[in-house]
């Protein structure tokens, strides 16, 4: 177990775009930082999330637990570069990681990859093994982690044709964080969510989703897709408001990159169902959790 150097609970969106691809100078896709309990606790390893780490002050050799909510390669990309990484800038501590099922697969895969690198390492610069390190865990819906006041609990959310994806919660000292994973409107997720200091949940501007399908080769096969597998903001909207949570933030934006939407109009989207504490997700954003309560007069 390691303890974070970081005194306050706090969330840190490291990657706020839903999707895959990379566009010049546009977010990464998604991973989250939680600092709860004075653990350092990763939530999904997209593409940029090791440089999204060390830019919010999180030394790597800190590296504790990390949690897959699905397999699809947005969330799970930068796993193994992520591990390898911390490993090569001093990583001598355990490591717990927290996926569906597959996962193990995934992670034996990565050091088949790198054996080379990994085994001239250790006899040329002295390192303990990575593969003695890491454990993976598997898991399904219901407990997953109960150790030390940190209690996180996974519920199957409907993400076609992915089974095996889950909501997150994290709980520690009366605080609680819920992470949607990707979903299509789920009600719930409410349930699940009911009380919860902040709520980070996928979101999709549907006039927004129509631009992307205009500019795509498969517009027609990936606006089924997206509407069939992804929320829109006023969804999510309905999800906070029936779980009555402190904060909710918007994250795995779609689109993150339109330079026709901004932060004005995914408010809009969200307030005709949400009146409580809002955030629009960005890279690099900071919530802490001691502000996570909705404040008389706060619009946004």
């Amino acid at each position: 177990m390691v303890l974070s150097s970081h005194n306050s609970n706090r969330l840190v969106l490291l990657g706020t775009k839903g999707g895959p691809a990379i566009r010049p100078g546009g977010p990464w896709p998604t991973s989250s930082l939680l600092e709860l309990g004075g653990r350092t606790i990763v939530v999904d390893c997209a593409l940029g999330v090791t440089r999204g780490l060390t830019n919010a002050g999180i030394s790597l050799k800190q590296l504790d637990l990390i949690f897959i909510t699905h397999l699809h390669s947005d969330h799970v990309l930068e796993l193994g570069p992520l591990i390898h990484t911390a490993w090569t800038a001093g990583l001598a501590t355990p490591v717990k990681v927290f996926g569906p099922a597959g996962t193990a697969v995934y992670w034996r895969g990565f050091l088949q990859s790198v054996a080379f690198d990994i085994d001239i390492r250790i006899v040329d610069e002295g390192r303990p093994d990575i593969r003695d390190l890491v454990a993976v865990v598997e898991f399904g819906e219901g407990t997953v982690l109960s150790e030390d006041e940190l209690s996180v609990t996974a519920l199957r959310v409907d993400h076609p044709p992915v089974t095996e994806c889950f909501a997150l919660r994290f709980e520690h000292g009366g605080k609680r964080v819920v992470f949607s994973a990707d979903t299509a409107y789920f009600p719930p997720l409410a349930d699940f969510a009911k009380g919860a200091d902040i709520l980070v949940h996928e979101a999709m501007l549907e006039e927004g989703v129509e631009r992307l399908v205009a500019r795509t080769g498969n517009g027609a096969r990936l606006r089924e897709h997206l509407m069939a597998s992804h929320t829109l903001a006023a969804d999510a909207g309905r999800v906070a408001t029936a779980a009555k949570v402190g904060r909710l933030v918007l994250n795995h934006l779609i689109p993150a990159d339109d330079p026709e939407f901004g932060e004005a109009d995914w408010i809009a989207a969200v307030r005709k169902t949400w009146t409580g504490g809002l955030t629009i997700g960005r890279d690099g954003l900071v919530v802490e959790l001691a502000d996570t309560r909705p404040h008389k007069g706060r619009t946004a």
